[in-house]
């Protein structure tokens, strides 16, 4: 059997390629949209991938089983179960696609795969049981576990109400999930746990960094696993919902394309956007019809200089998609300013992978930024120096961009709380008759939420540095409003 573990570090994704090296057939399990590179690795190890499954109808990226099923023939396998409101009602007609339930197995080669009923992080979630035939096993190696378990922590089953909207949701779903978890303790100890994310998923909260782990081990060391096998139910559901971070924007339209059918890319081939000439680059600015995004890395040289309501959403440590997912439409025409065009490619995977396909062009954004007429600076003060400010602007509203529980833990007082994820679906809570002055823990998400801020003509100031420097003569330890 071959097994690989293929990682977006962007939004810590797992996607799994299992081939049975006797027949050559393979099978990609939860993969991304730009399949051009699970086809690849197939190709290279003497594979041809004839399958492809979806764990459930996944919030944080477009999936792409449907663009193997359509632009490359294979076989789809999806969830049934999860009730009328929980279908991949894209596949429904499908030739291609096979619905499963609880209990249903299929064969790539001699790999078995057999779904297993997970419900909780969403009603239709399955895992796999993958069991290697070819090499003579009579039991299951591993589980693909999807956003069920995770390496040191269990699939959140808040997005449903948090980010999708569906009122009343998420205590129920607390509650299908405890129960999925404690219906794992007739599966073996040795069983291989392969997630669909790792740490940096806003799909939970505790995710651990090590790739895969061993369920005996789970169920030793992973706090929530442990506590729906051997605690009370209420005690896992209040533990459960608490300081989970709030979700991108994005997730909710996420779910809905996913659900629908995410769209095809045409000819199965990513966006191709052109090399810009700096003579284009003042009109695009001056017409507002582009968004341009900023790909350098520091903050400060941003803050110094930039393009008119350009955004900063540096592409190194993962931050591009949360940003441009955050704050852009799916209908918004992007320009990428880069740090060199090594980076096209990869921008524009980690764009389409959240369903941004109009990226038109590209160009240096130290060319960019040598056109005069079209730059800004951004004001910035340090977090030591924000009680002077306010007490020189004592009208100003101070917006925190942290999450929740940060707030919720320490917070200037009189602050209001909007995590930089929820901006842009919160932005009427924001005046644009005051000024703002917006801080984080350490700054950089600050960086993201002021330049969106300065885009949507908020008189934003950005406030850099640690938390921890702001005068404690300001600072409120208790909380009189939460998000």
């Amino acid at each position: 059997m071959f097994l690989r573990q293929v990682t977006d570090p962007s939004l810590a994704q797992n996607a799994y390629l299992i081939g049975c090296q006797r027949t050559g057939e393979a099978i990609i399990v939860d993969p991304e949209r730009d399949v051009d590179r699970y086809l690849k690795i197939a190709a290279d190890n003497d594979l041809k991938i004839t399958a492809a499954a979806d764990t459930h109808i996944h919030a944080d990226y477009l999936s792409g089983v449907r663009e193997l099923m359509e632009h490359h023939g294979v076989t789809g396998y999806l969830s049934a179960e999860g009730g009328p409101d929980w279908q991949f009602e894209w596949a429904k007609e499908n030739p291609k696609a096979r619905l499963l339930r609880d209990g249903d197995i299929f064969k790539v080669g001699n790999i078995e795969l057999k779904a297993m009923l997970s419900a909780g992080h969403t009603p239709e979630h399955i895992s796999f049981l993958v069991t290697d035939l070819g090499g003579g096993a009579s039991e299951p190696i591993a589980l693909l576990s999807g956003d069920f378990i995770f390496v040191g922590d269990v699939g959140r089953p808040d997005l449903l109400e948090s980010a999708a909207g569906q009122v009343g949701n998420m205590e129920p779903s607390a509650r299908t999930l405890y129960q999925s978890l404690r219906d794992t303790s007739a599966l073996s100890e040795h069983l291989q746990i392969l997630p669909a994310h790792g740490a940096g998923s806003a799909c939970g909260k505790a995710l651990g960094a090590v790739p895969t782990s061993v369920l005996g081990y789970e169920r030793l060391n992973n706090d929530a696993l442990r506590e729906a096998l051997e605690g009370s139910e209420d005690d896992f559901v209040k533990e459960i919902l608490s300081g989970q971070p709030e979700p991108p924007r994005y997730f909710a339209r996420m779910k809905r394309d996913n659900k629908a059918g995410p769209a095809l890319l045409p000819g199965g081939r990513l966006p191709k956007p052109r090399r810009l000439p700096a003579s284009e680059v003042a009109g695009l600015v001056t017409s507002g019809q582009h968004t341009f995004l900023d790909l350098r890395t520091n903050r400060d040289e941003f803050m110094k200089q930039h393009l008119i309501g350009s955004l900063f959403a540096p592409m190194p440590g993962g931050k591009l998609s949360v940003v441009a997912g955050s704050y852009l439409d799916e209908d918004t025409a992007i320009v990428l300013l880069v740090n060199s065009q090594d980076e096209v490619d990869e921008a524009v995977r980690q764009l389409i992978r959240i369903g941004l396909d109009k990226v038109e062009g590209w160009l240096p954004a130290t060319e960019a930024l040598a056109i005069s007429g079209i730059t800004s600076s951004q004001d910035s003060i340090t977090t030591a120096d924000l009680a002077n400010a306010l007490a020189t602007h004592p009208k100003s509203l101070v917006l925190d961009v942290r999450g929740a529980g940060e707030f919720a833990e320490s917070h200037v007082e009189g602050a209001t709380n909007i995590a930089y994820t929820r901006l842009a679906a919160r932005l009427n809570e924001v005046p644009k008759d005051r000024r703002i002055y917006a801080h984080c823990g350490s700054g950089l998400r600050a960086s993201f939420a002021v330049s969106y801020l300065a885009n949507q003509d908020r008189e934003i100031i950005y406030v850099d540095g640690p938390f921890s420097e702001i005068p404690d003569s300001i600072i409120s330890e208790s909380v009189t409003t939460l998000d």
